[in-house]
């Protein structure tokens, strides 16, 4: 079984073993005994990454999850439209790719609840139940309104995992490939998004495929709610809990016996820091506390994220391909391409050139791509020159946000918000998310039509290099540290 127990010499200590009176390092000093002859070793190598592994994989199905019911109902729409009787009803049809939205926000809203008061693993389960419902519920439908009640269950999964996720990943992993691992949350989305276009080819040719893409869809739901039974739980909430026992256990099973002395006292110098702060996180704390600086970073980088016009542009790329002579599906997987390969040098370098220069040129070549957009629309240019600038500008916009504004804001985040308030603050600035996202794909095709693609790409392009003006005034290098170094550090701060 994943993570079963360590075969070393590692032998458990109770909390009593972490003296309040003395720092980190002295800490790790006091717990060492003379038969501890790896615990020098300890402090200068990392942990195996392997025993991790596995559970942040198990985790990562929620965000292909989340992909899938993307881009679930992209291709079947037309033959959903004509099996119940909605054909040509736009604000129906729209309802249809967008009831989920509204069911995110309403997850996300209870994410930090659930994953404070659960647990990571049972919020993960949680998510899972509406996701198989839903599933199961839009598979079956014969009517708008039954589909939609599917379609809205699965939204509410979708708004529980993500938060949760990031907040499993970045808990469980070492330091030196967290975000390795927290890219692996990006990637599992864009496999999604694939695996939702692919099953989805033949719903033109089979009658009532488009039920059985939702049905599939159950499987992955079933895998995560079942393998969440045998993956660890985060040591960060069961310290939190008082069940500083099952930590040590867990922390033994994530990083290896002979890392889980530093690590536990690490967690124990945190707690004496925040020994006068109140148990309940509430709202009035996270604007107006403390730690609202952090919470408006993470708010303020994920509305950034959504106003650069990434949907719109993935909203749009079928109809500029389309101009190119390009069919539609196979628009999708050009974009789909570009997006995966982003993503996988997102995690290939997040771990060595860090998140903040990820974020900065991401931002950057985003405004280049929407700037190619706004040539391209110009009239003195030739028409197929004007087609290569926007297909061009598409590809660079969806492959330069993969690198940094997709995958960083959901791993940084986690990183950088205190423990006690992780997962109410995440949970908050996702809310802003959904929201932002609702409201620009509400508008998008309305401001296009009254503003022109020249006006609206300009606009992008300019909350781009705000991003860029943003992260570099604001944005924390977390690369390489330890959750508990990088809130110690921010502790320290004015």
């Amino acid at each position: 079984m994943w993570g079963s127990q360590s075969s070393s010499m590692y032998k458990r200590a109770s909390s009593r073993d972490y003296p309040p009176a003395v720092d980190v390092e002295d800490s790790s000093r006091l717990l060492m005994d003379d038969d501890d002859v790896m615990s020098k070793e300890t402090e200068t190598t990392n942990p195996p990454w392997i025993c991790s592994l596995p559970h942040v994989l198990v985790a990562t199905l929620s965000s292909f999850l989340f992909g899938y019911h993307l881009g679930v109902v992209n291709e079947p729409l037309e033959s959903i439209s004509s099996d119940l009787g909605f054909t040509g009803n736009t604000l129906a049809e729209g309802l249809v790719v967008s009831v989920c939205l509204g069911g995110a926000f309403i997850g996300s809203l209870f994410s930090g609840g659930a994953a404070d008061g659960l647990g990571r693993r049972r919020a993960f389960q949680l998510c899972a139940l509406p996701m198989i419902l839903g599933a199961f519920v839009s598979g079956v439908s014969n009517s708008l309104a039954v589909m939609l009640l599917g379609r809205f269950l699965v939204g509410t999964g979708m708004g529980l995992g993500p938060p949760v996720a990031a907040l499993y990943v970045i808990e469980v992993s070492p330091a030196f490939v967290r975000g390795t691992y927290g890219s692996f949350i990006q990637i599992a989305t864009c496999l999604g998004l694939m695996a939702a276009l692919f099953i989805g080819i033949p719903v033109h040719s089979i009658t009532g495929w488009w039920r059985v893409c939702f049905w599939l869809s159950a499987i992955p739901a079933a895998a995560l709610a079942l393998g969440m039974f045998f993956c660890a739980e985060s040591p960060q909430w069961l310290y939190k809990q008082g069940r500083i026992a099952e930590a040590e256990a867990e922390y033994e099973r994530l990083l290896g016996g002979s890392h889980v002395k530093t690590a536990m006292a690490e967690l124990h110098k945190l707690e004496l820091d925040k020994a006068d702060e109140p148990d309940v996180v509430t709202l009035t704390e996270l604007l107006y506390g403390r730690h609202s600086r952090v919470v408006f970073i993470g708010s303020t980088l994920f509305a950034l994220q959504q106003l650069s016009g990434i949907n719109a542009v993935f909203y749009f790329s079928s109809t500029v391909f389309k101009s190119a002579g390009v069919p539609s599906d196979m628009a999708n997987i050009f974009v789909g391409i570009s997006n995966l390969f982003g993503s996988l040098v997102a995690m290939v370098l997040m771990d060595k050139v860090g998140r903040k220069l990820l974020l900065l040129w991401s931002f950057i070549g985003m405004a280049l791509a929407m700037a190619l957009q706004v040539g391209a629309t110009s009239s003195y240019l030739p028409h197929f020159s004007a087609l290569c600038l926007s297909v061009g500008g598409t590809l660079m916009f969806v492959l330069t946000f993969a690198l940094g504004a997709g995958p960083v804001p959901g791993l940084l985040l986690p990183e950088i918000f205190p423990s006690r308030i992780r997962a109410k603050a995440l949970a908050f600035c996702l809310s802003v998310h959904w929201v932002i996202n609702f409201f620009v794909g509400l508008l998008f095709l309305k401001l296009l039509e009254q503003l022109g693609p020249r006006l609206l790409y300009s606009m992008f392009s300019t909350f781009c290099l705000m991003a860029v003006m943003f992260v570099k005034r604001n944005v924390i290098e977390t690369k390489g540290k330890t959750l508990q170094e990088i809130e110690i550090s921010l502790l320290a701060k004015p």
